[in-house]
């Protein structure tokens, strides 16, 4: 029997029934709190987390304290990979944005379950590469597009991670994880609520209008979300 929440996690689910059993015993399902740092950069990578509920960003931090997300990670994939296929040493922060519940695995163990499964080894290649495209369209995103399509994109995606139209962030959340300031978003999420798109409060947020943010946002969530799909399962047409 598979622990309790792994098949809420996309990456748990599309293993074979063998790779499964041999990491079943290791896994342990933990609550991760809104804030809590599970990588920092430098750091030895010793676990690696599989989110059921929880949504985690991967960030760059400055010297400034200031912090602009490149990647979300959520129950669609895996935290840690990298530092299991090759150094063990966090090339990036990782931070809990929405909090919930996942599971959790000791790198080493996954890292040595991974050498006896070409399919295991295949599937953690195929999420750290979609990752890695995640983060370069994130990049060009936050370089060359205005703050009103960035924040629709970033909004549109941590509700298809948390799967709910409703979720807690604030606006200066908001706007260090899109790279821009907080009277800026703040402006956009005023037009926006005035237009019904989404409702805001006190750091709660509502969407109400997922298609009209739908044409808010820039192209990189329609080309992400293909992207993405088509790097974990290649052989699967995009999910409507």
């Amino acid at each position: 029997m598979k622990p309790a929440g792994c098949d809420q996690n996309g990456f748990l689910r599309s293993l074979s029934e063998h790779d499964f059993e041999e990491l079943h015993p290791y896994l342990k399902t933990v609550d991760l709190p809104r804030d809590l740092t599970l990588i920092e950069l430098g750091q030895a990578i010793t676990n690696v987390y599989f989110p059921h509920t929880a949504v985690i960003a991967l960030v760059v931090e400055f010297q400034t304290g200031e912090r602009v997300e490149v990647a979300l990670v959520g129950p669609d994939s895996l935290l840690g990979a990298f530092g299991v296929m090759g150094e063990p040493v966090a090339l990036i922060t990782a931070i809990v944005v929405l909090p919930g519940s996942a599971s959790v695995i000791d790198a080493d163990r996954l890292r040595e379950a991974s050498k006896h499964s070409k399919s295991l080894r295949q599937l953690m290649v195929r999420h750290s590469q979609a990752l890695y495209v995640q983060a370069q369209q994130t990049a060009a995103c936050n370089a060359l597009h205005c703050v009103n399509a960035r924040l629709s994109r970033w909004l549109l995606r941590v509700r298809d991670l948390s799967g709910s139209d409703r979720f807690k962030v604030t606006q200066e959340y908001m706007a260090a994880m899109i790279g821009s300031r907080r009277n800026a978003v703040s402006l956009v999420a005023h037009t926006l609520q005035q237009s019904n798109v989404i409702r805001y409060s006190r750091g709660h947020i509502e969407i109400a209008d997922p298609e009209a943010l739908k044409k808010s946002a820039c192209e990189c969530y329609g080309e992400l979300r293909a992207q993405y799909q088509r790097l974990k399962f290649p052989d699967r047409p995009e999910a409507e």
